[in-house]
């Protein structure tokens, strides 16, 4: 759907340490790195993945589609700028801290191009059994215990948690075709609704988990975009953090998780998403029961 097992990846910032750690945990599962940039150090190699100077040296090259983006947030904007230009199509950024205003062009960049942007501030995505893209589920052999092979999406606004979901469902014998961090900051790439469009038309996806937070809008804009045009995917959805709902002003945990004038309230999040006929579990282990009952 999104992650061709065929297509070059290009890693920017590759030799900085936390893309070198990436790089050999992402080979290591079976993605198909083809090359790296950091300016100044072409010639140099990270586990045997060529380093270009420049985006352009690198496509001329190898051809990668695909690009992992973490480089020092004030250089965020020139690398995804950079990408765009010399065509790739999936960008993943891992960069924390970036600029909101910066987010805001190269997301509206993208647009223009026909990229699709995951992140800001995520930890990546992964199609189990295929490849994956970031840090996400940490270390290999946690992402060999925690995701396998399957038909359901994970969407999930906290890295953490979407290694958590997958866990939880892989313990239950149940797969996921593709999970993705979306990204913790305000603005971000792509959202729920964005994803969710994409995945209708993904046949080895029949099912979705979206894991949400206070603050914004995303789980509510899906909410209104499925009271517009129901989807063939079965979409279950938790939201934590109801404590925030009391609480209004104070920022907790991600740059996005803020609640006032009772805008981005877990308990309205969890109103429109169920008057728009997803299941949205109660606790945690309900997850489970929202997936078996949407089955029947």
């Amino acid at each position: 759907m999104l992650l061709d097992p065929k297509a070059g990846i290009l890693v920017q910032g590759i030799t900085g340490r936390e893309a070198t750690g990436m790089v050999e945990d992402a080979l290591a599962y079976g993605s198909r790195i083809v090359a790296g940039v950091t300016p100044g150090k072409g010639g140099q190699q990270v586990h045997g993945v060529p380093v270009f100077d420049t985006v352009a040296e690198a496509v001329a090259k190898h051809q990668p589609t695909v690009s992992v983006i973490s480089v020092p947030a004030p250089a965020v904007l020139d690398a995804a700028l950079e990408s765009f230009a010399h065509g790739i199509r999936l960008c993943l950024i891992m960069s924390e801290r970036v600029p909101r205003l910066d987010t805001c062009k190269l997301v509206e960049a993208a647009k223009r191009v026909g990229c699709t942007v995951i992140g800001p501030n995520t930890l990546g995505l992964i199609c189990p059994g295929v490849a994956k893209l970031g840090t996400i589920g940490g270390r290999l052999d946690n992402v060999k215990q925690s995701f396998k092979s399957g038909k359901v999406a994970v969407l999930s606004r906290s890295g953490g948690m979407t290694t958590e979901i997958a866990s939880f469902l892989t313990s239950r014998g149940i797969g996921q075709s593709i999970a993705i961090g979306v990204g913790g900051d305000p603005i971000i790439g792509a959202n729920f609704t964005e994803l969710i469009e994409l995945l209708e038309n993904d046949s080895s996806t029949d099912a979705v988990v979206i894991y949400g937070e206070p603050g914004g809008a995303a789980e509510e804009q899906l909410a209104e975009r499925l009271k517009k045009k129901p989807s063939r995917l079965r979409i279950n959805a938790f939201l934590s953090g109801r404590f925030v709902d009391d609480l209004e002003g104070v920022r907790f945990g991600h740059a996005a998780v803020i609640v006032e004038g009772g805008r981005g309230s877990v308990r309205g999040k969890a109103a429109a998403l169920r008057e728009a006929g997803v299941f949205v579990a109660d606790a945690f282990d309900d997850i489970l029961k929202g997936l078996q009952a949407n089955a029947e």
